[in-house]
């Protein structure tokens, strides 16, 4: 086997295990599960007060507040709806803004080229790791949702936004679909934040920087004289989830808020692709 073939075989060998490796790496850290444990704590939250308050007056709170006293599911959903906006896209901006500065911060970086990857690949593993982040996140909510919706409040059949009633296996389905949704949906942010972690050696700018922008995105959504601009913001179909509550479930919001996700994804990864190729590694 001649040299370059022995290096070519190590470089397809070295991406799952480094995938791998910067997986137990993110959920080794005592910061990702305290930011997963603060997540947890918004369903533990909600259904804690509905259960003590009582039910909540319709049309007041959160979308499906309402609803969780008379069925437990919608807690799940409740959560989804409260965390999305801020607390979600936090948590996502603080592990996408370290993915690449905190290493360049610890003097890790180099030492992490040195392996067979490359950079390319290095910064793919990045994404992928970011981007199982947003799906625990959603999960997370998800799970401890209907957990606590399980043991405080009766489960059973759900109403959908149609009118008709779906058996409780097939409302714990919608909710997973959910919950699949908004992991998509923080795709695009995710993308933003690895494109500012390379531009930074400093975790905490590139942070706060994804975090403003998300914020920021969202506040120019709910400005009615920039409509022109909303189908562009990668936020403008964050709540298009309640497609999944109508029988039949639409898809067409999934793939179209998939393909708004799909754009910043090129255009951002593109982005810190360029950065991150023609920038110097010095720590």
């Amino acid at each position: 086997m001649s040299s370059g073939e022995r290096a070519g075989r190590a470089r397809r060998a070295v991406g799952p295990s480094l995938l791998a490796s910067e997986l137990l790496t993110l959920f080794r850290r005592w910061r990702t599960w305290a930011m997963l444990a603060a997540l947890a704590l918004i369903p533990i939250l909600i259904g804690i007060a509905i259960r003590v308050a009582g039910g909540a007056s319709p049309g007041r709170g959160p979308a499906f507040l309402d609803q969780i006293a008379g069925n437990g599911l919608f807690v799940s959903l409740t959560a989804l709806v409260v965390a999305t906006p801020l607390f979600l896209p936090l948590t996502i901006s603080v592990v996408a803004g370290d993915a690449i500065a905190g290493d360049a911060s610890l003097g890790t970086l180099r030492y992490l080229l040195i392996a067979p990857a490359g950079r390319m690949r290095l910064l793919l593993v990045k994404y992928l790791v970011v981007a199982a982040f947003c799906l625990a996140g959603a999960l997370t909510l998800v799970l401890v949702g209907t957990l606590v919706g399980w043991v405080l409040f009766p489960i059973g059949p759900v109403t959908l936004l149609s009118g008709g009633q779906v058996s409780v296996g097939e409302g714990l389905l919608r909710v997973l679909a959910i919950g699949a949704y908004v992991a998509v949906s923080m795709l695009g942010l995710s993308a933003i934040g690895l494109f500012a972690s390379t531009l930074t050696v400093v975790p905490v700018g590139a942070m706060a920087a994804t975090a403003i922008l998300a914020v920021a995105t969202q506040i120019a959504g709910a400005i009615p004289q920039l409509e022109w601009l909303h189908p562009w913001l990668f936020t403008d179909r964050w709540f298009d989830f309640d497609a999944f509550l109508r029988s039949p479930p639409a898809w067409g919001p999934f793939v179209d808020n998939a393909l708004v996700q799909a754009a910043y994804l090129a255009v951002f990864g593109g982005a810190a692709a360029w950065r991150f190729a023609t920038s110097d590694i010095l720590s």
